[in-house]
C-alpha cells in the first residue's frame, strides 16, 4: 500500500513557521509549481514573509470610516482558501481512519471551490476524485477541476440547486467501499479548519489596526465552515458580533425561502449542518445583482477618474484587490459596510471577512453581463459603486441572537438533515456551544496523529 505524502497539521497550518526549516524551504520552492507535493505546506494564510494575506479596504470605496479587513483566499494553493478544509478532511481520514491512496476515489459535492480544493489535495496526495456539482456554475470551475485530473458528475441547475448534488451523492457514493464522501456540509474537519486557522488569522491581522480588536466577523455562508471562524473571534471578544450573509433571491436563513440567485458558492437553500447557528448574530441579504455589478467596478483596469480602481486596498506582496475578488468577496465586503452602518462603527474599529476566491474564477459571468446590459463606460462604473458600496444600507437586517430565531435555524437544519441519516442525538448535542469547543479541541490529537504518520 502506497505511503501517505505529508502534510501540515492545523497548528502548521496557523503557523508556518512550526515546521522544520528543510520543509519550509520545500514549499517555498513549490510556490513556482502547482503541481509539487510540497504544497500542502502552503495551506495557510500567511505569505512566505510570515505576513497575513490580506486587504485594508479604502474608505473611498466603502464610504465609511471603520477599518473593513479582507483575508484573501486566493493565495492558498489552487486559488481559494476552500482547499484548507479540504485538505483538514482528507488529513483526518488519514490519521484516524486509515486512509491510504490507493484505496478509495474521494468524492466532492460542491458548488466550484470546495471541489476545485478536493480535486487538487486529491492530485497532490496520489487519490482519484470526483466532484459533484451543479451544470449552471461558471465554466472557469470545471476547467480547473479537470486541470487537477478529477471527473465531474454534473446534476441540473445551479447554486440554489445544491440539495440535487446531495442527493446524487448520497444515492450513488455514499455508503460504497470504494468511495470516501467528503460532504463539506455535513464536515467537522472544515468547522475546525476555519475556527483554528481562519480564526486565528483574523485575530491576529486585526491586530495591526485599529483599537487591534475585532468588533464583527461577516461571511456568506454556503457550507458555513467560514463562520466557525466567528467562534474563535467570540472566545476572545465576547461582545464582537457574526454576521451571516445571503442573496436577496434566496433568503433561506433569513425567513425559510429558497430561490434562484448568481452569487455562485453561497445561498444553498439550507441551514448546513456544521454551522453553528448559537454564534451568529444576524442574517442580512445582498442583492446578486449589486454583486455581479460589484464585481465589475472592481475588475475594471482603472482610469483617472475611477477612484475605486485606483486608490484600491493592497495586500503585504502589492496586488491589487480586483485581482483577488470574486463575487462572493463582493457580498461579503457590501455586507460588511451594512453591519458597520449597523453597529455605527467608527476609525479605531475593525471588521474581518474574507475573499474566497479571485477573479481569475468570473471572467465568463462577466462578459454574461455585458452582453446582457452593454460594456459600462467610467461614468457608469462611478454611478455603480457609489451605488453598491456607498449606498449600502442597514435594511433586510435580521438579529437572530434570539431564542425564538435560534429555535427556528435549528429546527430548519434538523428538518433538512433528518433526510440524510443524522439523528436528534447530534441535533441536540449541537444544541449547546460544549459540543461546538469539544470538535475544536480534538484538533490537539488529531495533530499529534498526523505528526506520527509522518514519522
Amino acid at each position: 500500500m502506497p505511503a501517505i505524502i505529508p502534510g501540515p497539521t492545523y497548528a502548521e497550518m496557523r503557523d508556518p513557521s512550526r515546521l522544520p526549516p528543510l520543509w519550509q524551504a520545500q514549499a517555498h520552492k513549490a510556490r513556482t509549481d502547482e503541481r509539487d507535493p510540497a504544497n500542502l505546506f502552503n495551506l495557510t494564510w500567511r505569505r512566505p514573509d510570515g505576513a497575513i494575506s490580506h486587504l485594508l479596504i479604502p474608505p473611498s470605496l466603502t464610504g465609511i470610516a471603520a477599518n473593513i479587513i479582507v483575508l484573501i483566499g486566493a493565495t492558498f494553493p489552487s486559488g481559494s482558501h476552500k482547499v484548507g478544509p479540504a485538505y483538514a478532511a482528507l488529513a483526518e481520514a488519514e490519521a484516524l481512519d486509515g486512509l491510504r491512496p490507493g484505496t478509495k476515489t474521494l468524492i466532492g459535492p460542491s458548488t466550484g471551490n470546495f471541489g476545485i480544493g478536493t480535486a487538487y489535495v486529491s492530485l497532490l496526495k496520489g487519490y482519484a476524485a470526483m466532484v459533484v456539482m451543479p451544470d449552471g456554475m461558471s465554466r472557469e470551475r470545471y476547467e480547473r477541476i479537470r486541470r487537477y485530473e478529477a471527473g465531474l458528475d454534473l446534476t441540473p441547475g445551479s447554486e440554489s440547486d445544491v440539495l440535487l448534488t446531495l442527493e446524487r451523492t448520497y444515492e450513488k457514493y455514499a455508503g460504497r467501499e470504494r468511495y470516501l464522501v467528503l460532504s463539506q456540509f455535513e464536515l467537522l474537519p472544515n468547522y475546525r479548519f476555519h475556527r483554528l486557522v481562519t480564526g486565528d488569522a483574523a485575530l491576529q491581522v486585526a491586530a495591526a489596526y485599529g483599537n487591534g480588536r475585532i468588533a464583527a466577523f461577516v461571511a456568506a455562508p454556503g457550507s458555513a465552515g467560514t463562520l466557525a471562524a466567528g467562534d474563535a473571534i467570540k472566545a476572545r471578544y465576547a461582545d464582537a458580533v457574526v454576521v451571516a450573509l445571503e442573496p436577496r433571491e434566496c433568503a433561506t436563513l433569513y425567513r425559510g425561502a429558497q430561490g434562484q440567485h448568481m452569487i455562485e458558492g453561497i445561498g444553498d437553500t439550507f441551514v448546513s449542518l456544521i454551522h453553528n447557528v448559537l454564534t451568529t448574530d444576524y442574517v442580512a441579504l445582498v442583492h446578486d445583482a449589486d454583486c455581479v455589478r460589484g464585481l465589475r467596478v472592481l475588475a475594471h483596469n482603472g482610469g483617472p477618474s475611477f477612484t475605486p480602481a485606483c486608490r484600491c486596498g493592497r495586500a503585504p506582496d502589492g496586488v491589487c484587490m480586483r485581482d483577488c475578488f470574486g463575487l462572493s468577496a463582493v457580498c461579503n465586503l457590501i455586507g460588511a459596510i451594512k453591519t458597520a452602518k449597523l453597529l455605527g462603527l467608527g476609525p479605531q474599529d475593525n471588521l474581518v471577512t474574507v475573499a474566497t476566491d479571485s477573479f481569475d474564477r468570473y471572467p465568463s459571468v462577466l462578459a454574461e453581463l455585458d452582453q446582457r446590459t452593454g460594456t459600462p463606460d467610467v461614468a457608469t462604473l462611478d454611478a455603480w459603486a457609489e451605488r453598491i458600496f456607498h449606498g449600502a444600507d442597514t435594511t433586510e437586517m435580521l438579529a437572530v441572537n434570539n431564542t425564538p430565531e435560534q429555535a427556528r435555524l435549528h429546527a430548519m437544519k434538523e428538518q433538512f438533515w433528518r433526510r440524510f441519516g443524522h439523528d436528534d442525538t447530534l441535533f441536540q448535542a449541537m444544541r449547546g456551544m460544549a459540543y461546538w469547543d469539544e470538535q475544536a479541541a480534538l484538533a490537539e490529537t488529531i495533530d499529534q496523529r498526523i505528526s506520527e504518520l509522518r514519522g
